[in-house]
């Protein structure tokens, strides 16, 4: 998924699930934020005062990629690809060996439990942006189904193809981008499918690593996908993470988000993004008209915002708002949320993935 979807439905679906606008806003930054976080390291400030922030993404083009690398299973792995243990339950191993327990499945009840984790915790200072960041894992457990976040050949994609009317990739990934795929991009997640499985309104079909033919309908995965988020979301403001009660997305705006997956026909994800906040700007759902935005970087950005700079300088000037900072509070959780799948969560099963 892209950022049409991390910020602009999340932020959607949470305003449905009852959040008002300024922690909505919080929720759908952070879970953005995933996907842009792409240094860590340690802040040294002025005052002699240092923080150190982990990464929640790589560039594809960072060499990490290219190699079995501990960096690669402490990112995609808790951020990205969620292992989903064949969908069996804690203490039960599908057939295949490891490699088969950490391919991502949608809602998996490795997903459930983190979901719950966040509930449980919802009360720490970064309660809202690990909601966010949850809330894109659990999102791309939906998208990245049948993957997995390491280089194995059971990421192979073969002749991929848009099956759905759209024209958009009329003719596939052809012979020429797969061989420039197989050459330069290596089976990691969904590389070799370039970004088919974030479209939202494609339905497409490739052969997988046992040349099986595997149909995908995105539109309809990302709405249960953002039907489930808004149940948990419900659950997070009750409290409750074990609430049978609740429900998804109201009918009528869910028939919007629908729409609205199946018509921005774009490849560009910003372009849909932009479309969405469009959107949203004019009342198009329930909740009525709001101005939001996204800067990831630049002037507006939670980085900038807390150690005045978008860059990585060797100093930082300290200011005491620094502690109480979304930008520091994001870290935090992206932190205590990458602790609890690689220490307790994926562990308990029988998954070793850092």
């Amino acid at each position: 998924m892209q950022i049409d979807f991390h910020h602009a439905v999340t932020y959607v679906v949470a305003r449905l699930s009852g959040f008002k606008k300024e922690k909505a806003e919080i929720i759908a930054y952070a879970a953005q934020y995933v996907d842009d976080a792409t240094s860590s390291g340690t802040v040294h400030f002025s005052n002699n005062a240092m923080y150190k922030r982990i990464s929640s993404a790589h560039a594809m083009t960072d060499p990490n990629n290219f190699k079995k690398s501990i960096k690669n299973h402490m990112v995609w792995l808790p951020f990205h690809f969620l292992p989903g243990n064949n969908d069996f339950e804690a203490g039960t191993n599908p057939n295949g060996g490891f490699i088969n327990k950490i391919v991502c499945s949608k809602n998996s009840p490795i997903a459930k439990e983190m979901v719950r984790q966040a509930i449980i915790e919802k009360d720490k200072p970064f309660g809202l942006h690990r909601l966010g960041i949850t809330m894109h894992v659990y999102a791309d457990t939906w998208a990245h189904q049948k993957f997995a976040g390491v280089l194995h050949d059971i990421n192979e994609v073969e002749d991929a193809v848009e099956v759905s009317d759209t024209g958009v990739f009329s003719g596939g990934l052809g012979s020429w981008w797969r061989d420039f795929l197989d050459d330069t991009i290596p089976p990691l997640g969904h590389g070799r499918a370039n970004i088919f499985p974030d479209m939202p309104f494609l339905t497409w079909e490739y052969k997988n690593h046992l040349g099986n033919t595997i149909t995908r309908k995105n539109t309809d995965d990302f709405c249960e996908a953002a039907d489930h988020m808004c149940m948990a979301m419900k659950r997070y403001r009750l409290g409750d993470p074990d609430d049978t009660d609740v429900t998804g997305i109201k009918q009528s705006d869910m028939k919007k988000i629908r729409l609205l997956f199946e018509e921005i026909q774009e490849k560009d994800g910003e372009k849909r993004h932009g479309k969405w906040l469009e959107k949203i700007k004019n009342g198009h759902f329930s909740f009525g008209a709001e101005n939001i935005s996204y800067s990831g970087k630049g002037h507006n950005s939670w980085k900038k915002a807390a150690i005045g700079t978008n860059f990585d300088e060797s100093v930082c000037k300290y200011s005491e708002s620094f502690l109480t900072s979304n930008w520091k509070l994001f870290h935090d959780a992206a932190q205590a949320h990458r602790f609890h799948v690689l220490h307790d969560l994926l562990p308990k099963y029988g998954i070793c993935a850092a």
